[in-house]
């Protein structure tokens, strides 16, 4: 007697989200798929942090994100649903609005400076919030810098509000920060390549009120893509951006020579550093890359007995401008209001 081979499928679980629509239209390859609307892209992301999607519906979803590539409206809508799944930080007094810097790739063959910029900006002030992955083989990550440095690695909101009041600067894991998010940048262990949650992580606002975003790109085309978000379709009340290619994919500028950065402010670009032309004298800098002499070699420059690189420098110094304007600005429309 014959008999046929059926191919089980589960039924979903009560609350479970189908997402088959929204892979019949980004899964059609690079060329035959097409984009989603904002609402729909932040409907089917809070779906995904919330653990909504299947497993295989949500492997299909990152791989077709990542062959289509996204679009403005899939990114702002992702983005919304991203900071709507938890809770925002508080926005402290003073003279100056937070910076808010991604950290998540680290170094491979330059010193990672980013707790440099961190820490020149708190010590006049600034509120500095470092977010991102506490390791990454291979890397050398700006958590592993900050505990060589005897920086505080925040688990609670609680932590970053005194860090602040210390007038130091704090990094917070991602996993602190935003749980459910890095639930879904931990897809990269699992599937062996980055996807959408790794963009979204870079140009995260995770203060209730107006910061500045210290942003970076790798590739060519996100420069475009994060240009036209910036000046359409973020939310102005979020605060603004500075851009830049990254150092090593961090929003430190390059000690050799400086990157552009443009500032996106109420949905305008102004270019506020200018790519610098390579340079016949380089700037001391340590002489290995690694977390303690990358730390030992920080400190000694915050001492003076190291030049701070011009770059870098400049960048603190456009950051101080910015975070003092928008700080100015908040308060102002909470005088008027």
């Amino acid at each position: 007697m014959n008999t046929t081979t059926m191919t089980h499928i589960d039924t979903p679980a009560a609350g479970a989200f189908s997402a088959a629509l929204f892979i019949k239209e980004i899964g059609r390859g690079s060329k035959g798929a097409r984009g989603i609307s904002r609402s729909d892209a932040c409907q089917l992301y809070a779906a995904m942090l919330d653990g909504r999607v299947s497993d295989l519906e949500l492997g299909a979803l990152v791989m077709a994100l990542r062959i289509k590539g996204e679009s403005v409206d899939e990114i702002a809508g992702f983005l919304d649903a991203a900071e709507a799944s938890f809770d925002k930080l508080d926005n402290p007094a003073g003279q100056y609005a937070p910076v808010v810097i991604p950290s998540y790739n680290g170094s491979r063959h330059m010193a990672n400076l980013t707790p440099l910029l961190a820490l020149l900006l708190a010590r006049q002030g600034v509120p500095v919030l470092v977010h991102g992955v506490s390791a990454d083989p291979g890397r050398v990550t700006t958590a592993e810098i900050f505990r060589e440095l005897g920086l505080p690695l925040a688990q609670s909101r609680q932590q970053v509000a005194a860090a602040f009041a210390a007038r130091e600067p704090v990094f917070m894991p991602i996993e602190a920060l935003a749980p459910k998010v890095a639930r879904l940048l931990a897809l990269r262990r699992v599937l062996g390549v980055r996807n959408t949650t790794h963009t979204l992580v870079k140009i995260l606002q995770p203060f209730a009120a107006p910061a500045l975003r210290l942003t970076s790109y790798t590739h060519p085309e996100y420069l475009e893509m994060l240009t036209a978000y910036f000046t359409t379709a973020v939310p102005t009340a979020r605060g603004d951006a500075f851009l830049m290619r990254g150092t090593e994919g961090e929003a430190v500028a390059n000690a050799k020579r400086a990157q552009q950065i443009e500032w996106f402010h109420d949905h305008q670009c102004t270019t506020v550093v200018h790519k610098q032309e390579p340079v016949d004298e380089l700037p001391p800098l340590p002489h290995q890359s690694d977390a303690a002499t990358t730390a030992r070699w920080i400190e000694a420059a915050l001492r003076g007995e190291q030049p701070v690189p011009q770059p870098i420098a400049e960048q603190v110094e456009h950051c101080l401008h910015v975070a003092k304007r928008l700080q100015a600005n908040s308060v102002s429309h909470e005088n008027a209001g």
